[in-house]
C-alpha cells in the first residue's frame, strides 16, 4: 500500500503553508480572486519550471492529466488557460519575491561551508545576467513587451544577483529593465561588515568603493585600463603562484581622488590559460596576493549559476507578455533562482541534503521525469536507482453481506 505521495507533492510540502498565506494576506494577493487561490497559482508556476512547460497550454494540460494526483498538492483542479493567464497578469509579483527570500533563509541553514579558503569572511559574488538575450539584457520583442523599451525595436530585462559562495546559491536578486546600470543596483545591496564581494569590471565606481571601505566591506574586482594612480609601496611577491606584482596605490585623477581617497591594492596575476595579464583591485590589504587571485577566480561560480539557470529552468520563453507575468515567471524560476529563482533554491536545497552527489542538470532532469511517481523523496535523493516506484496494491475488502450471500449461493446449488 502506498505510504507517500508523489515527488512533486513532497517538494511542494517543503514550503510552509502558514508562511505562504501570511504573504498572501500581506500583499492582498487574493483581494479580487474568484475561486483561484494563490497557492494553486504558485504550484502551477512551480510545475512550469520543474516540468519545463513551454506554454500555458502545457502547464494546464500537464496538471490536468495527472489522474487525481492534484489533491496531494493542495489543489482542487487544474486551472484553465484563461484563469492562469489572468492570475499572471494581475497577481502581485512582490509576493513571489518575498517567498524567494523566505526560501533563502531555509537554504542558508542547509548550505555547506566553503572550504576552499581559510578565512572566515563571508564570500559573495555580484553580477547581472542577460538570460536568453544579448549583452544588454533579456532580448524581448518590443511589439509584445512595450513596457520593456530598451532600443528602437528591442526590449530588455536584466537580472542582478548576489551569490553566496557557501553552497553557491543566490541571496539577493533584483529584476530591472535593460537600461539600469549595474552600479545602481550595487548601491542597493545590503552587505554586512567583513564581507568580501567579487565582481567584474562593470561595477567600477570609486564612490561605491569608498563607501564599502568606510563600512569595512571588502571587494575584489578588475581595474580599469585608463585608471591614473601612484604607487605607494611595492610588496613582496610570493615564490609560488601566478602573481606578477603586488602594490599599494592611490588614485591621482581629480574625480577618482575626490571620490575614493583611500589606499587600495593593485595585484597583477598571469592567466596562463588565455596567456594574458589580469589586473585586480581590492581594498583588502592583509590577504596574500595568491588569496586575492583565488577569490577573483572563484567569481566564475556566478557565471556557472547563470548558465545552469538558463539551461535547466524555464527562462528562454515566457508564458505571458505583461510586466507582471514576466516578473512572476522569473521569480518562480531561479530557485538559484527568483525558480533565479524559487525553483533553483529548491533544487539547491535538495542538492545540499543529498548524499548521492548530484550535478544540478542531472537533478533537474531526474525530477522532471519522476514528478508524479510515488517514491519517498529523501530515499530517492540519496539512492535514485535503488528506490523503486511504489505501486498501489489492490486489496479486496469483504462486504458486510458476504456471508449471507454465500449461504444463498450454496442453497441454490444444493437444490
Amino acid at each position: 500500500m502506498v505510504r507517500c505521495a508523489s515527488l512533486f507533492s513532497q517538494l511542494v510540502a517543503l514550503f510552509s503553508r502558514p508562511q505562504f498565506y501570511r504573504l498572501v494576506k500581506e500583499h492582498r494577493a487574493e483581494r479580487y480572486s474568484k475561486g483561484y487561490s494563490s497557492w494553486d497559482h504558485f504550484v502551477a508556476m512551480l510545475f512550469c519550471q520543474l516540468a519545463q512547460a513551454k506554454s500555458l497550454r502545457e502547464i494546464c494540460g500537464g496538471l490536468a492529466c495527472t489522474m487525481g494526483k492534484l489533491r496531494h498538492l493542495g489543489m482542487t483542479d487544474a486551472p484553465n488557460k484563461s484563469t492562469l493567464s489572468y492570475a499572471n497578469a494581475h497577481r502581485p509579483w512582490q509576493m513571489f519575491r518575498d517567498l524567494f527570500y523566505e526560501t533563502v533563509k531555509v537554504c542558508k541553514m542547509a548550505a555547506p561551508e566553503n572550504r576552499k579558503f581559510r578565512f572566515k569572511n563571508k564570500l559573495l559574488s555580484l553580477d547581472s545576467t542577460t538570460l536568453p538575450g544579448r549583452q544588454a539584457g533579456i532580448a524581448l520583442c518590443l511589439s509584445l513587451f512595450p513596457w520593456a523599451e530598451f532600443r528602437r525595436t528591442k526590449g530588455a530585462v536584466k537580472l542582478h544577483l548576489l551569490l553566496d559562495h557557501d553552497g553557491y546559491f543566490p541571496t539577493y536578486a533584483y529584476i530591472s529593465n535593460g537600461k539600469k546600470h549595474d552600479v545602481t543596483i550595487a548601491r542597493k545591496v545590503s552587505l554586512s561588515p567583513g564581507s568580501i564581494v567579487a565582481m567584474d569590471r562593470g561595477y567600477n565606481d570609486y564612490r561605491l568603493f569608498a563607501t564599502w571601505t568606510e563600512n569595512r566591506i571588502y571587494f575584489v574586482t578588475r581595474m580599469k585600463d585608463n585608471a591614473q594612480y601612484t604607487v605607494i609601496e611595492d610588496k613582496t611577491i610570493p615564490i609560488t603562484g601566478n602573481v606578477l606584482s603586488d602594490q599599494l596605490i592611490q588614485f591621482t585623477g581629480f574625480n577618482a581622488r575626490k571620490n575614493c581617497p583611500y589606499i587600495l591594492r593593485r595585484v597583477v596575476v598571469w592567466d596562463s590559460e588565455n596567456e594574458r595579464e589580469i589586473v585586480l583591485l581590492t581594498n583588502h590589504l592583509k590577504f596574500s596576493p595568491n588569496t586575492i587571485s583565488a577569490i577573483y577566480k572563484d567569481r566564475w561560480q556566478i557565471e556557472l549559476f547563470f548558465k545552469a539557470l538558463k539551461q535547466n529552468l524555464k527562462i528562454k520563453t515566457f508564458v505571458g507578455t505583461t510586466e507582471n507575468a514576466l516578473y512572476i515567471q522569473i521569480w518562480t524560476a531561479c530557485l538559484p533562482v527568483r525558480q533565479a529563482l524559487i525553483a533553483m533554491l529548491l533544487i539547491k536545497y535538495l542538492q545540499f541534503k543529498s548524499k548521492f552527489g548530484w550535478s544540478l542538470s542531472n537533478l533537474v532532469a531526474f525530477l522532471r521525469w519522476n514528478l508524479f511517481t510515488y517514491r519517498d523523496l529523501w530515499d530517492w535523493i540519496d539512492n535514485p536507482f535503488d528506490v523503486l516506484p511504489l505501486v498501489p496494491v489492490p486489496v479486496q475488502y469483504k462486504l458486510p453481506f458476504h456471508g449471507l450471500g454465500q449461504q444463498v449461493y450454496n442453497q441454490k446449488n444444493i437444490t
